[in-house]
């Protein structure tokens, strides 16, 4: 497994024994949000810090409910999903002061959907020279801060 993103095997990711996506026990399983890194609950979508991040504050935003396409979605869930993104965005601009962010998804297993049954999206704070061979060749990350430290910072940056 290469994490929740892009190249994973969905077979590899774990999920509830009632047949729920990780997402979906991520978001309703009544486990701690310090736990399960939740950054936000929404009434039909959620944001999560990405357990394998390209950088550090790298997020996704997802819909409680397990759909593969944007054409999936409920009008409620699609409005959520996207107001839930722009606030994801808002904290990670707060939070890190990148030079940029990433916002993109990946629909579907030949676009690198990891989890192609639950779309998701990721919200990626970028920096100026912040790709290195590292990735590139021993597809390592280096991160300068715990993941636990940077759910802490968007947590907080969050908007109300």
């Amino acid at each position: 497994m290469t994490g929740l993103d892009g190249g994973a095997d969905a077979s590899a990711v774990p999920a509830g024994e009632d047949g729920r996506t990780l997402f979906e026990v991520l978001a309703d399983g009544g486990l701690p949000d310090e736990e399960t890194l939740v950054v936000h609950r929404g009434t039909t979508c959620f944001a999560v810090m990405n357990a394998y991040p390209y950088t550090s504050g790298h997020l996704m935003v997802l819909p409680r409910r397990a759909v593969s396409g944007l054409g999936d979605l409920t009008a409620d869930e699609h409005d959520e999903l996207w107001a839930t993104v722009r606030d994801a965005v808002a904290a990670v601009e707060m939070a890190f002061q990148p030079g940029g962010v990433n916002v993109g998804l990946n629909l579907g297993r030949a676009a690198g959907a990891g989890i192609p049954g639950h779309l998701h999206v990721h919200v990626v704070p970028r920096w100026a020279g912040d790709t290195n061979f590292t990735t590139t060749v021993a597809n390592v990350r280096v991160l300068p801060e715990a993941l636990a430290d940077s759910w802490s910072r968007v947590r907080d940056a969050w908007p109300s």
